[in-house]
């Protein structure tokens, strides 16, 4: 089989949970069609040889936003809300930013081509200079620690900031649960 089936099935399978994500009102479905999603990217990444990206999409996208939405969903309701306005205007926004963003992958190399310009540049800079200006023996982890490191601080601060977040409304549920307890 060859590889542009396996990623076309793969992309067509997240058009799908993207489009049930949008259309259903029940939240745990959402949070599940959500974590599908996840996993099929993570996927996706794994058969485009990006195994560390990969192992991130499945962890942090799969697994742990997972967890934070359903411990959200616990101390919310499981249906969301009827829209009060036409939703035309936010469809309209978000079909003229996929335009936007297609029209600006035109002037993008092929996908792999050696001419790219991080084949050019970066890629060589990071394999010949990589041990002499971070002093780590491992390319990878001189790219993720060092070059990459407010990167890879930003993304270890979006997800304590979840976390936070999840904390503080697990905590102020647990009062409130509390509360009416001493109040009987």
């Amino acid at each position: 089989m060859s590889t542009t089936l396996i990623d076309t099935t793969l992309l067509l399978m997240m058009v799908a949970a993207a489009i049930g994500v949008a259309r259903t009102r029940n939240l745990f479905a959402v949070v599940i069609l959500a974590s599908l999603y996840s996993f099929l990217m993570a996927t996706l990444l794994l058969v485009l040889d990006a195994v560390d990206v990969s192992m991130t999409e499945a962890a942090v996208g799969a697994g742990i936003s997972t967890v934070l939405f359903l411990a959200t969903l616990f101390l919310t309701q499981s249906e969301e809300a009827k829209p009060i306005h036409n939703p035309l205007i936010p469809f309209t926004v978000a079909l003229v930013t996929v335009g936007l963003l297609a029209y600006g992958t035109l002037g993008l190399p092929h996908f792999g081509t050696s001419e790219s310009a991080i084949h050019q540049h970066v890629a060589p800079r990071y394999i010949e200079q990589g041990q002499a200006e971070t002093g780590v023996p491992n390319i990878v982890t001189a790219v993720l620690a060092s070059y990459r490191g407010f990167d890879t601080l930003g993304e270890v601060a979006v997800i304590f900031t979840g976390g936070i977040g999840v904390i503080v409304l697990l905590r102020r549920r647990w009062r409130g649960d509390r509360d009416d307890g001493a109040a009987k």
